[in-house]
């Protein structure tokens, strides 16, 4: 079993800075692809940014890409999700995910959910 617990969420005007960030605990951390998903009112659940076992490679949604980065520090079981230059639509409950794959990308099955911070955009 993997426990993700999300952190870093609240409400931010458009432009800003928001930082998340996740901490694991359980199985080997550095067994499991990494990830952030996403989910906006109304809405179903989307993929945002994904990493590697060890950091070394990411990948993200076109949405986010340039704005958003996905990082992780394995001394402390912990994944962070930098947001710059946040947009209304931006706007939603954001969830950590675990999965024992190589990297997590848009379709990958994911295996541990975190609870989900929420993020709110203003205008």
């Amino acid at each position: 079993q993997v426990q993700l617990v999300e952190s870093g969420g609240g409400l931010v005007q458009a432009g800003g800075p928001l930082r998340l960030s996740c901490a694991a605990s359980g199985r080997t951390f550095s067994s499991y692809g990494m990830g952030w998903f996403r989910q906006a009112p109304g809405k179903g659940r989307e993929f945002v940014a994904g990493i590697d076992w060890v950091g070394g490679s990411t990948n993200y949604a076109a949405s986010v890409k340039g704005r958003f980065t996905i990082s992780r520090d394995s001394a402390k079981n912990t994944v962070y999700l930098q947001m710059n230059s946040l947009k209304p639509e931006d706007t939603a409950v954001y969830y950590c995910a675990a999965a024992s794959v190589h990297m997590i990308v848009a379709h990958t099955r994911v295996d541990y959910w975190g609870q989900g911070t929420r993020v709110t955009v203003s205008t």
